[in-house]
């Protein structure tokens, strides 16, 4: 009887999932890292509303300034040492640098956020309110609610003991959102910890988007775009409008207009796009200082001698980046009737690709998920994620992007935050950082 018994639950038990069996489980540590983050709820909350609170525009370098030294103690009192590099000669504020070392053989985290917004002193977008499940303010999520969500992560690996062995940077830029220029210095510092690091992990917002159910799910992000400029000029003879089409040729802005034309119908491929973003031509045609603004006078029965254009160009790979700005350049420089024209690029935000090893590093992620009790996180369409930090390193390190909080309404007065996600992103990210922190280099 015993035996028969034994035999029904041997055969029972093959009709079970391989999964029943290997079951992922959390460890002592890490159940310990998801009470400390549940612990300290209220905690991180009231440091969100204290950061939104105070202003923080890229340019505003006395508000970057102020939440650098709101964070600083924050990683202090974990250990880290934190050094701020002023960048005043770029005109910005600068960056904030914690470290953490461990053990010397350990795996070198990167972590990569933001203490600007884009929303500076002149803006009426400056108060956090908090309405149940979710917050709204200047950057609650973007990046201010990444920045918690990563401090909130390395509190609980501190009380769950998985820091003490971790080596960690974690580097805040206090210009994301409006780079310094020129950008080879704003970015030399970041580039050089890339350089160093085993793994970097973004802490702007988690992506959801629409899944087979037609509910929102959770994405994991292996790619960025880059975000690059470019200015179009075109001169044109002039004359009486009565002789368009002449001997004085189309004038500036027919020329410019075929030109945006010819790109729009031979520069697209799979992944990339190009944006016109501001144009105007006349008798006369100048592009301000600050290149956000254009004017431009003329007349009717004058043929325009001044056309200008300005647009953005995103790309998911350098080879993608180079290929199009070939074409670009290529059109511009073709003949048009009584007109030239000339384009220049301008430095901007590289891309990152979706690489092997990101794509890995998804997988580990996924491993903290199905710990933790949730569904995997599908790679997300690099053409729904804008350019971030982390690509300036993601040629030298693997990297993830999308450990901060869940919101909608980004570089808006509408800007949210879902509060439950920046709690869930903050055990996401304890568990991953402290399993990738325990692994040799």
């Amino acid at each position: 009887m015993q035996n028969r018994l034994a035999s029904a639950l041997l055969a029972a038990s093959l009709l079970l999932p391989v999964s029943a069996f290997a079951a992922p489980v959390l460890t002592a540590p890490e159940k310990r890292m998801v009470a400390t983050v549940e612990a300290n709820e209220e905690r991180d909350l009231a440091l969100l509303e204290r950061l939104v609170n105070q202003n923080s525009g890229s340019r505003n370098i006395a508000g970057v300034k102020a939440v650098a030294d709101m964070v600083r103690p924050e990683f202090e009192a974990l250990g880290f040492t934190v050094k701020w590099l002023p960048m005043e000669q770029t005109g910005r504020a600068g960056h904030l640098v914690a470290t953490h070392t461990g053990k010397p053989q350990a795996k070198r985290l990167l972590l990569i956020g933001h203490l600007d917004t884009v929303f500076e002193a002149d803006s009426p977008f400056q108060t956090f309110t908090r309405k149940g499940q979710f917050a709204s303010g200047p950057g609650v999520a973007d990046d201010k609610g990444g920045v918690v969500a990563m401090l909130a992560a390395l509190r609980a690996m501190a009380a769950a003991g998985t820091l003490k062995q971790a080596n960690v940077v974690a580097y805040l830029t206090g210009d994301e959102e409006d780079a310094g220029d020129p950008q080879s210095a704003a970015r030399a510092d970041l580039i050089a910890e890339g350089r160093k690091a085993d793994i970097a992990l973004d802490f702007e917002g988690l992506a959801r988007d629409v899944g087979p159910d037609g509910k929102l799910i959770d994405m994991g992000s292996i790619a960025r775009r880059s975000a690059y400029s470019w200015t179009i000029e075109v001169a044109a003879k002039s004359g009486h409008s009565s002789g368009v089409f002449g001997a004085d040729g189309d004038g500036a802005i027919y020329a410019l207009s075929r030109m945006l034309a010819a790109i729009r119908a031979e520069v697209p491929e799979p992944n990339l796009t190009l944006n016109v973003g501001m144009i105007a031509g006349g008798a006369e045609a100048v592009l301000a200082a600050d290149q956000a603004h254009v004017s431009a006078t003329g007349k009717t029965n004058i043929i325009p001698a001044k056309a200008i254009a300005r647009g953005d160009l995103r790309t998911l790979s350098p080879e993608q980046n180079t290929r199009a700005q070939e074409k670009m350049a290529a059109i511009v420089a073709r003949a048009f009737p009584g007109a030239a024209g000339k384009i220049v690029f301008e430095d901007g935000y590289p891309p990152m690709a979706p690489t092997d090893a990101n794509r890995a590093l998804l997988a580990r992620l996924n491993e903290v998920n199905a710990a933790l009790g949730l569904p995997a996180m599908p790679p997300l369409d690099p053409l729904k994620r804008g350019a971030g930090d982390i690509s300036f390193v993601a040629a030298d390190v693997p990297g993830l992007v999308g450990l901060g909080p869940a919101s909608k309404g980004d570089h808006t007065p509408d800007e949210t935050v879902d509060l439950a996600s920046l709690n869930l992103q903050a055990k996401r990210a304890a568990l991953l950082m402290s399993r990738l922190a325990a692994e040799k280099r």
